[in-house]
Parts: C-alpha cells; structure tokens; sequence
C-alpha cells in the first residue's frame, strides 16, 4: 500500500469546515442532526451538508458523515431515508458503528464507502477482515491500539482496506469511547453524542470497607481527577505511523472552533510533508499545536504503557495564545480584521495564513470602524484596521500571545 495517508479534519459547522479546507486537510468529517456522535456543534441539516459537500469537493477534498450513534427502534425506522438523502448531498463515506446501521448502508446507499468507527472497537484483523467482508472499506482503530499491533493488522488485511487513527486532541477514558458515566450522572448519553464529560470533574475516592488502606491516588484537599486524561499529540510521531501503514491521520474536535481546527489542519499537514521525505518535523511546526487551548499532551497508547500515562491532576487547559480575529483584506497599506478577542498595541500578534509560515509582529498604529486610533481593539466582531507592510490572504488568522500573570 503506497498511498499517501490523508490529513482528516473535524468541522462542527460551516466556519470550521471552511477552516478546515482552506487550511490544508485532505478530508473533512462532519455530522448531521442526527445520528452524529456530537450533538452539541451546530452540525449540517440537508441543505448545509449539500453545500458543505461542494466547498470540499471544490477544492478537492473528501467529506466524510458521521453516522456513529446506535440508534433506538424508533430512529432505526428514520436511518434508511436519512442515508438515502445524506447519499444524494455527494458525501464520500458514512462512519459507522452499528451493523444494522452498516446493513442498512449497504441497502440503501449501496455505493457509499463504510468506514467502521472507533466506537465498534477494532484491535484486530481478525475483526478488521470480518468488517471488510461485510463491506467496511476503512477501519478506525480503537484508541487503545499499540503502533506494533497496527502493522501487525495492516499486514493480515486486504490492500484495498484502509487504517484510520486518530492523531490529535481529547482522549475519553472509557475504552474506545464506549462511556456510561455521563449516562449515569447526568442522564446524558455519551453513546448519542451527548456526553457531559463527567471524567473531566473533581472526584473524592471512599472506601467505607477497608477504612485503614491507601490507595496510590494522587489527591489534595480539593479532591482529584482521576479519571482526567490528557491530550493526544502525535505531530512528531507521523513517520512511525506511515511505517505501520496508516492511511488517515484524524484530528478529535468537531466540537471545537474553527481557530482549533485550522491551526491544527496547517500543523499536521506540514508536518506530513515532512515525515513523507523522512525528515524531522521543524520546531516552527511542532509548536502550533501549543498556539491552541489544550491540556497536557501525551502519546496515548501507541507506546509502551510508561509512555501512556494520562491522568493529570487537575481540569484546567493550558492557553497561551488568544484567537485575535481574521483577516478579511488589504486597503491602503492596512490589514482589515475582524475581532474574536481583546488585544492591545504593546501585544505580540502573529499571523497564520492558509499558505506559508506563520509571521511575528507587534503592532505600533491601529484604528477601530470610524477610524480614530485606539490602543486597544476590544468589540468582538467589529472591525479594525492596523498598519502593515505585507498583505495576508483573506481568511488568515491572527493570535495574541497572552501575557503573564
């Protein structure tokens, strides 16, 4: 298998997706108001996903829907007409991680690609091969699969079938994505893109049995987050992955913005490049992924299980950029932007565009929508005007690195 492996990008909505696109990823997935693992993002009704489906295509990239949840009986009978119209929009493969819904794929949309979702849990070839049978054209791997197990079952499946992994952003604890604890606490089902993220709060351990044992649990007197994983982060690990035989890097976050998704698009898709020729991934690279909200990195299970240590001690992210806002053009020797977030004249900005690297600079002039000069650009949404020398693409971003303290 000598295909290039693909960048796959998350879109939530029309912003993102487009942030997606126009940022570098070679695929974007997407979900609709049903049957999608996410329902918080706004997502694409019928007349969205057809629109949506035509940017990508139109600059040559995949869009992948997102048919993950299981559904009940009652959605089970609305699936067939859902796909069957989904199908029409011109997506290029449904994610799936139900066999009915897999069967009632094949049945109704009988020329669609089937990609099998984490959620099914695949660690094997075994399974992958079972999948491929029954018409699966990708499998995405459970998280929990080790990099020597993925060339061991890249090695025992059909050429044409292709491994899908995620390489980026939040990681749940529950094996494969398979939790009930928000079920559980909140009445909101994780399994129907409803998860309130209980693992992410302050727990207290009890043991009312055993009253004189310790546990080995890192606590304070706040309590602790035990269940409170890191984030995944395989930017500088892609050449290990193309070796085992990838062929879809996926970055998490379809609930995330458009800033997110963007950043993280350009990252992986330049350091792709890099890992393709078999050289290191530059610093200038590697370092975006920390121009993003965040929690502390790790490489998951891909490594040895040392490597894969998770828990951190508490939920906060680390943030040391600000989206500032977009570039919407060039007059007259100024950058014409629209904010998202407060910034002022003494603040280190930095520009990333669609196309190059990304440009440091600290602005000295800056003018708000009436023109008068201000030293501080603090109406989200309005526009501003500052000084510049270089023209940007339109749809550049602008950051603010946040000060100390």
């Amino acid at each position: 298998m000598n295909k290039t492996p693909e960048i796959l990008s998350p879109a939530g909505d029309r912003e993102c997706l487009e942030a997606a696109v126009d940022f570098g990823c070679d695929a974007v997935y997407v979900g609709g108001q049903t049957f999608g693992m996410r329902a918080g993002p706004k997502n694409f009704d019928m007349n969205g996903l057809a629109d949506a489906v035509k940017y990508a295509h139109d600059h040559g990239v995949k869009l992948y829907l997102t048919c993950n949840t299981v559904p009940t009986n009652e959605e089970a009978e609305a699936y067939p007409a859902f796909i069957a119209e989904a199908y029409e929009t011109g997506i290029d493969a449904a994610i799936i991680a139900d066999i009915g819904v897999m069967a009632m794929t094949k049945k109704h949309a009988p020329k669609l690609d089937i990609h099998m979702s984490t959620q099914v849990g695949i660690m094997n070839f075994t399974t992958a091969n079972e999948l491929y049978r029954l018409g699966a054209k990708r499998i995405v791997l459970a998280r929990e699969v080790p990099l020597r197990d993925i060339a061991i079952i890249r090695k025992n499946i059909p050429e044409d079938m292709d491994i899908e992994v995620f390489v980026h952003g939040a990681m749940c604890v529950s094996f494969s994505g398979r939790c009930l604890l928000s079920k559980y606490l909140t009445g909101r089902d994780a399994n129907r893109g409803q998860c309130a993220q209980p693992c992410r709060w302050n727990y207290h351990l009890i043991e009312d049995m055993r009253p004189g044992e310790s546990y080995d649990i890192t606590e304070d007197e706040r309590g602790t987050y035990i269940f409170n994983a890191k984030d995944l982060c395989m930017i500088e690990h892609l050449d290990d992955l193309i070796e085992a035989g990838v062929s879809s890097f996926k970055i998490e976050g379809r609930a995330k913005s458009a800033y997110y998704t963007a950043t993280m698009s350009n990252a992986y898709k330049k350091a792709l490049g890099y890992a393709l020729k078999g050289e290191k991934v530059p610093e200038c690279i590697t370092k975006e992924v920390f121009r993003v909200s965040h929690r502390p990195y790790c490489t998951g299970f891909f490594y040895d299980h040392e490597d894969a240590e998770q828990y951190y001690p508490d939920s906060q992210y680390c943030r040391e950029f600000d989206f500032g806002g977009t570039i919407d053009g060039y007059e007259n020797g100024r950058l014409l932007i629209t904010l998202r977030n407060y910034f002022t004249l003494d603040m280190e900005l930095e520009v990333l565009s669609p196309k190059g690297e990304s440009v440091v600079f600290t602005p000295t002039e800056m003018f708000d929508k009436d023109e008068l000069p201000v030293r501080a650009a603090n109406r989200a949404m309005d526009r501003y005007f500052i000084p510049y020398a270089t023209e940007f693409p339109p749809k550049s971003i602008i950051r603010a690195r946040k000060k100390e303290g």
